[in-house]
């Protein structure tokens, strides 16, 4: 048991999180030929069959349980130890992996990336782009940049700013089919819907003080907030969409916005979400502080 290695125990946890030596070996960009071999020496070198081989996947015997416990615990500590070095050294170095939206992602994380390099040399950024929640502990996600309220009580949430969202089409789409007056009159226009967040096809709106939300049906939907944009700026319909990708483009006269007047742009809170095991280590606080500073001045709800 001695020869097994600290990546050994790595891959056994990623293995027993995914369930899928194929999954794995994507992930790593090696062959399933090498990743099975090397489960194949764990066993070997523990004695004992770790892993149930079945149809449906990958799944820990009584004896891989604890085999996994023990390479948690373990892997947690050399991270632990990584982050102690780094903290003596004063630079945070390493790979981080961060899951955000694709809106968060082009809008506010891609253009921090320089001054964040600049800060912290050391860094490597890998950005994991997805409208849908990471599971963070199966996709290995270091930090998730998520809208809305933390689902779940274990993860560790910080702040970082807020997420306004608003309706626009293109003048172009207007002039032929006509200005809204009224969140009813959108029912007669061609709406662009997500088909992957339903809470954001609710659109809310305030109407003499009190709240109104319409259901929007799509005549186009799409399950990337970036594609939904596009599909505005085509002239395609009307879209809700993050102020800080429509207001930009507003001000160069590609959009236009849809019923100012009485839409409720409900800001959401956005967080960085880390496991609690995880948050402590300096390369995850390092980016976090920065992207703190960065949404801050960025100012997304304007």
């Amino acid at each position: 048991m001695r020869d097994i290695r600290f990546e050994d125990m790595h891959l056994f946890v990623r293995v027993t999180d995914l369930g899928s030596l194929s999954a794995v070996a994507r992930e790593r960009d090696a062959p399933v030929s090498q990743v099975s071999r090397t489960l194949a020496r764990i066993e070997e070198a523990c004695g004992a069959r770790l892993l149930h081989r079945t149809t449906h996947g990958l799944t820990p015997t009584p004896e891989g349980l604890t085999f996994l416990d023990y390479c948690r615990r373990i892997t947690g500590t050399l991270d632990e130890l990584e982050g102690e070095f780094a903290q003596q050294s004063g630079q945070p170095s390493g790979w981080v992996r961060v899951a955000s939206s694709s809106v968060v992602a082009e809008h506010l994380l891609i253009p921090s990336f320089d001054s964040l390099q600049h800060k912290h040399p050391q860094l490597r950024v890998e950005l994991v782009v997805d409208d849908r929640m990471a599971d963070m502990a199966r996709d290995g996600i270091d930090i998730a940049i998520r809208t809305g309220p933390p689902l779940t009580d274990t993860v560790v949430a910080r702040p970082l700013g807020t997420l306004a969202r608003a309706l626009y089409a293109t003048p172009g789409y207007l002039q032929t089919h006509g200005v809204p007056q009224r969140p009813e009159d959108l029912r007669q226009h061609r709406l662009i819907t997500n088909s992957a967040v339903a809470f954001l096809n609710h659109w809310p709106f305030q109407i003499n003080g009190e709240p109104q939300v319409l259901v929007a049906e799509g005549h186009w939907r799409s399950g990337s907030t970036a594609i939904t944009a596009r599909l505005a700026l085509q002239g395609l319909g009307i879209a809700r969409l993050a102020t800080v990708v429509a207001e930009p483009l507003v001000r160069q006269g590609l959009l236009a916005p849809v019923l100012a007047h009485c839409v409720d742009l409900q800001p959401s809170p956005i967080h960085a979400i880390t496991l609690t095991r995880r948050h402590r280590l300096p390369k995850i606080q390092a980016c976090i502080d920065h992207w703190a500073q960065w949404f801050s001045a960025a100012e997304p709800t304007d």
